[in-house]
């Protein structure tokens, strides 16, 4: 018997948890090669399942999830924020990409942030960091920090105090080890500091938002968001790399320059002097231009 396309669409799995199934290929594409697509997958279907349920009696969503339903609410956002984790190779629904519900003109939607635990893990993954510290600080904590002569802060108080012992929060720091020993610079946030960052989030004050649920783990993140700019990003850090492997390489097999010579060996060049070659339109000019008109739409690369 012959199915009707409005069959097949009608037997389609359109729930949340069946869209990540169906869109599995397309997250594979983006995800870095150590992160294995089938659990990622799996770890993305059962972040919706965390969370609060929604008990009012009455209501037709009783039963289920928040994120199932801000998920089915708006489908393209829901798959915006977990294509946003896949790029960046982060367990959705976790410290790393938070994955939260938030009201859009009186229903839920799903909100995609990365957290500070993925941040750390993006400056891990750039190869250069040794070890990330981030701490927030209380009030009734002992911290003293001087730039310029202080390595690291020095930050101290009573062990396994209790929130309520060390006080409100005042402050947060981040610094990164980086592996040839050296530390980055130190980052230091105030409370007016994280007042303005909090200020231009989106939904910060939302019930529903990180900011009111789990204001430590966003202090922390707003440290280490600042602290990235002070250690090598992943690109940065590789090309360098590459760049003196391929030295090396180049000094340990240049032959020895014969007795006598001023010049050494390994350097000297011979070849036959040509007239300059055509453009090559698919090639990158001096200027980083690109030719060409193979780029799909909305895909050109510019300048």
């Amino acid at each position: 018997m012959t199915q009707t396309v409005s069959q097949a669409v009608a037997q389609r799995d359109n729930s949340p948890s069946g869209l990540i199934k169906q869109y599995s290929e397309s997250f594979a594409q983006v995800l870095p090669s150590h992160v294995k697509a089938a659990t990622w997958v799996r770890l993305a279907q059962g972040a919706l399942k965390r969370g609060k349920r929604i008990e009012t009696q009455g209501d037709p969503n009783h039963g289920r999830f928040e994120l199932e339903v801000a998920a089915a609410n708006n489908p393209g956002t829901f798959l915006a924020a977990l294509l946003d984790a896949a790029r960046q190779g982060l367990e959705p629904g976790t410290e790393q990409y938070y994955l939260t519900p938030r009201k859009v003109k009186g229903q839920l939607e799903i909100l995609g942030i990365t957290g500070y635990q993925g941040h750390i893990e993006l400056m891990y993954r750039a190869g250069a960091v040794a070890s990330v510290v981030a701490e927030v600080v209380r009030e009734n904590d002992e911290y003293r920090y001087q730039r310029g002569i202080d390595e690291v802060p020095i930050h101290r108080f009573k062990p396994f105090a209790r929130e309520k012992e060390r006080g409100k929060l005042v402050g947060v720091y981040a610094y990164a080890r980086m592996k040839d020993g050296a530390v980055s610079r130190v980052v230091e946030l105030n409370q007016d500091d994280i007042d303005r960052i909090k200020a231009s989030s989106q939904g910060a004050n939302s019930e529903y938002s990180p900011w009111v649920k789990f204001p430590v783990q966003m202090w922390l993140k707003s440290a280490v968001r600042q602290l990235q700019k002070w250690v090598p990003t992943s690109a940065e850090f590789r090309m360098e790399l590459a760049r003196a492997a391929a030295e090396a390489h180049r000094v340990a097999t240049a032959p020895e320059a014969p007795a006598g010579s001023d010049t050494p060996q390994g350097d000297v060049l011979e070849g036959e002097v040509l007239d300059a070659a055509p453009a090559d339109p698919d090639s990158t000019d001096a200027a980083g231009s690109y030719g060409g008109d193979d780029w799909p739409d909305g895909t050109q690369p510019t300048a």
